[in-house]
């Protein structure tokens, strides 16, 4: 069941990089957060097994500018087996954004209806999270490296105006019950008034997926270290 209550929380960074899975060697952002990163950052400040966020839109309040770091990665996939990160170590180039600032609106999604747990429980939970800046972990803005600072909206916030095409972007990582992960895209993708709408029929999939995770090295290194070669260290 989604509650029709909204939270809205705003997030800011130096850098982000949402990397695009379809550009293997080089890492390439998407000029927009994704939906399965803003639900990460709320994840990273209220996560609880009763519930899923269910990211309403994401607004981009600041103009879209990218700048290339050169960062170093390991040139082989991630496993569960123990590598010697200097042997493996490699130079590549990443194009990320630079001075971001979005607005995440989002929503409580519970499996059926839970009188000792509603969802105004964890909506007042988590606004009281953000005025006191407590987090489960740091978030992060795509990549650990560039951490995401969260705050309260004042109310002065304007989006961009601006249209930005995008065309398909990656939604999310859908876990079945089995744990086995599907990477979920969605199409004719664009932040329209500087605002990229994420109420469509890919969210509702990604309401019935669960939280269970394989460890890294099973079916999820197929899955998701196929879409990107390299990692940070």
């Amino acid at each position: 069941m989604l509650d029709k209550e909204i939270v809205a929380i705003k997030v800011n960074g130096d850098y982000a990089c949402f990397t695009r899975p379809d550009l293997k060697v080089e890492r390439m952002t998407y000029p927009c957060m994704t939906p399965s990163a803003a639900r990460g950052i709320l994840d990273s400040i209220l996560w609880k097994p009763e519930f899923k966020w269910y990211v309403r839109r994401i607004k981009v309040l600041k103009p879209v500018k990218y700048a290339s770091v050169r960062r170093n990665e390991i040139n082989t996939k991630q496993s569960a087996n123990p590598i010697l990160i200097e042997e493996r170590r490699a130079q590549r180039n990443s194009i990320v954004l630079k001075e971001v600032e979005y607005i995440i609106e989002a929503s409580v999604y519970q499996d059926g209806k839970d009188e000792k747990n509603p969802p105004k429980k964890y909506v007042e939970m988590f606004n009281r999270r953000v005025r006191k800046g407590q987090c489960f972990r740091r978030p992060y803005l795509g990549t650990r490296e560039f951490a995401a600072e969260f705050i309260e909206l004042t109310g002065e916030e304007q989006p961009i105006e601006e249209l930005i095409p995008i065309r398909s972007m990656l939604f999310d990582m859908f876990y079945d019950e089995q744990g086995i992960p599907k990477p979920i895209y969605f199409y004719d993708v664009k932040v329209e008034n500087g605002i990229l709408n994420c109420e469509v029929p890919e969210n509702d999939m990604m309401m019935k997926s669960t939280h269970f995770q394989p460890a890294i090295g099973d079916d999820i290194s197929k899955a998701i270290y196929n879409l990107s070669d390299g990692m940070e260290v």
